[in-house]
């Protein structure tokens, strides 16, 4: 297998692990603590966001000393640690520090995101980026199903042994692919001195040539904010709009857009492969999920599964097209730097939409986040349209043809 696909493989188990509780919080406090509270599970989610955001900068510091795969060793092992040790919690405090620490040591693999794009020609980036889009989309569903699963028929200790699991077998990939010499160094070698090159050839020196990367962080965190409100307490809708008062088919609703994802990563796979361009509707996909969003406020369970199937396709075009943004404005030595700095503003949309989820349902009740999700995509297109200037993909990819002197399906072996 090469190193591309081990890393995809081991990104699923991570996603996965993540995945398995995210859906059912609202369950999962109730049935541990007995704790029912919307503002505590809001509060919660947020923290997991906090918990990301201001650790994984400092991975991203780690990472230009320490190559990646080797810090994930270490990091993984902490997190599964901290994860088994919190099965153990007895009241919910405990239980609040040792998970936020497992998130901490957890989200250093993000770091396999521009890892994996350093070592990526800029030709290959939107269908790079696509393919871990629906991996992450893969990992919601198989995560929210048999997290839903697990939950109902093991109860909340098994869904953390669960959650260990994952963790530990990234560890385990990492030791595999460091002992076989298929890691690709990024700190020495041919791709350090590409960098440093780069960085010679295009120095940031002001804060004005950040501007680019913070304007896409704004969009970001809009959309991200927007795309996230209606998360936190959509199995606990879903269960009372259905009137089906079971964790499995909440995890399979939850996860429709996933599949949809699946669907439009074949359709763009199938263009690209007869030669044809994906033309840009970033605005139009917006809108679509605006539709999608407005769908699920109707209290009827067609009704919303057809608003999932919307919202996941716009979803997964808007990813693809912001990630993509990304890659296009950095330069491959700033990746990991960068994408610290966009993951930092989705992270913050992500965690304002927690708070707000939270406060929005225990005071206006279930419908309004979906209303004001929709809002938030108009007003993404409008920022979109009006502050964004992006490399057109020619330009990129003409620009980047020095850049990517190794490719993952021909890994370099460690010396």
């Amino acid at each position: 297998m090469t190193l591309r696909n081990t890393i995809i493989l081991m990104t699923v188990f991570a996603v996965i692990s993540d995945a398995i509780l995210i859906p059912f919080y609202p369950q999962f406090f109730a049935s541990r603590y007995g704790l029912d509270s919307p503002v505590h599970v809001g509060a919660y989610v947020a923290a997991i966001s906090i918990a990301v955001m201001c650790t994984l900068p400092l991975w991203a510091r780690v990472a230009k000393r320490v190559e990646p795969l080797y810090l994930l060793v270490y990091t993984q092992f902490a997190a599964g640690t901290f994860s088994l040790l919190s099965d153990w919690a007895p009241n919910v405090v405990t239980y609040w520090v040792l998970s936020m620490l497992m998130f901490m040591c957890k989200s250093s693999y993000l770091l396999m995101y521009p890892y994996m794009m350093r070592l990526t020609p800029k030709a290959q980036h939107a269908a790079t980026v696509g393919t871990l889009s629906v991996v992450v989309h893969f990992g919601a569903i198989f995560g929210a199903v048999v997290g839903g699963l697990v939950l109902q028929t093991w109860g909340p200790r098994a869904s953390i042994v669960a959650m260990a699991a994952g963790d530990f077998f990234q560890m385990g990939v990492c030791m595999h692919l460091i002992r076989s010499g298929k890691i690709v160094r990024v700190n020495s070698g041919e791709h350090a001195e590409a960098a440093a090159a780069e960085a010679a050839r295009v120095p940031r020196t002001g804060w004005r040539d950040h501007l680019p990367i913070l304007r896409l962080a704004l969009v970001m965190l809009v959309f991200d904010f927007s795309a996230y409100l209606i998360r936190p307490f959509f199995s606990v809708y879903w269960q009372q709009v259905s009137g089906l008062d079971s964790e499995f088919v909440s995890g399979m609703a939850f996860a429709i857009p996933g599949v949809v994802a699946i669907v439009a990563l074949r359709l763009h796979a199938r263009i690209r492969a007869r030669g044809g361009q994906l033309p840009d509707h970033t605005v139009g996909n917006l809108l679509l999920g605006m539709v999608g969003l407005l769908l699920h406020a109707a209290p009827n369970p067609m009704l919303i599964v057809l608003g999932r199937v919307l919202y996941g396709w716009a979803l997964f075009q808007i990813i693809v097209k912001l990630e993509v943004n990304l890659f296009r404005l950095s330069t491959p030595q700033r990746y990991a730097h960068d994408y610290s700095i966009t993951n930092f503003f989705q992270n913050m949309g992500v965690l304002l939409s927690s708070f707000a989820a939270g406060a929005i349902v225990n005071r206006y009740g279930l419908h309004l986040p979906f209303l004001l999700a929709a809002g938030g995509f108009v007003l993404t297109a409008l920022l979109d349209r009006l502050i964004l200037n992006v490399p057109s993909a020619g330009h990129a990819d003409d620009a980047g043809r020095a850049d990517a002197p190794a490719n993952l399906e021909a890994p370099a072996h460690a010396n």
